[in-house]
């Protein structure tokens, strides 16, 4: 158990679980918690450097992670040692589980990945997912991983100061409807209108987009 004081901020442990054996462990700063979510802050917690080829993680890398107790995801915001921005990496997950000092997550395979400047939107590890046979064993948490990465996606390709603000946040909601579209200008009559003319018709609504 991680000991508090004054001088020092608290910490938690951080452990994520893959197909119900741990999978890596690590100590995080635990900057917030509200009761819904919980936020952590930790150095890279892998060995060396990890090159996926589209990013690379490396010793120096600072995490601020955000996880929810209600919430099929986790996002975590990646910067270099020097404050640079590298983008967010989302993975699906249960929902986040806090005892104490130790912040449990189940990783659900897939995961998102979105760059600094939001041109790289990447949807990774589908099938990894499709082979762990949770559809099967849990048809109800592989509907909603599978929705939860639908969401994340639709956000993040959603326009980039809305996605920027809410994935540094940690704060990706549903997405919110979007506005009906603008009638077009008509010229205005010289006279007055005829008490007979009809009102014109509401535009329909516009399609709501998928996550």
């Amino acid at each position: 158990m991680f000991a508090n004081s004054a001088d020092r901020p608290a910490l938690v442990e951080v452990v994520l679980v893959k197909a119900g054996r741990t999978k890596i462990r690590y100590p995080a700063e635990l900057v917030a918690d509200d009761g819904t979510r919980v936020t952590v802050r930790a150095p890279w917690a892998g060995d060396g450097v990890r090159d996926f080829g589209f990013v690379r993680f490396e010793p120096g890398d600072v995490f601020t992670e955000h996880y929810w107790r209600d919430r099929w995801y986790s996002v975590k915001e990646v910067r270099a040692a020097d404050g640079t921005l590298k983008g967010h990496y989302c993975d699906i997950t249960r929902p986040a589980e806090r005892s104490g000092d130790r912040l449990v997550v189940e990783d659900l395979d897939l995961d998102l990945w979105v760059s600094a400047d939001g041109t790289d939107v990447r949807r990774l590890d589908e099938d990894e997912f499709a082979a762990s046979g949770l559809e099967a064993a849990d048809p109800r948490a592989a509907a909603a991983a599978v929705a939860a990465l639908d969401e994340l996606d639709a956000r993040a390709r959603a326009g980039p100061a809305r996605r920027t603000a809410r994935l540094r946040r940690g704060t990706i909601s549903p997405a919110p409807r979007p506005r009906r579209n603008a009638r077009r200008a008509r010229p205005r009559p010289t006279g007055p209108r005829p008490a007979t003319a009809a009102p014109d018709a509401p535009p329909g609504r516009a399609a709501r987009g998928g996550r």
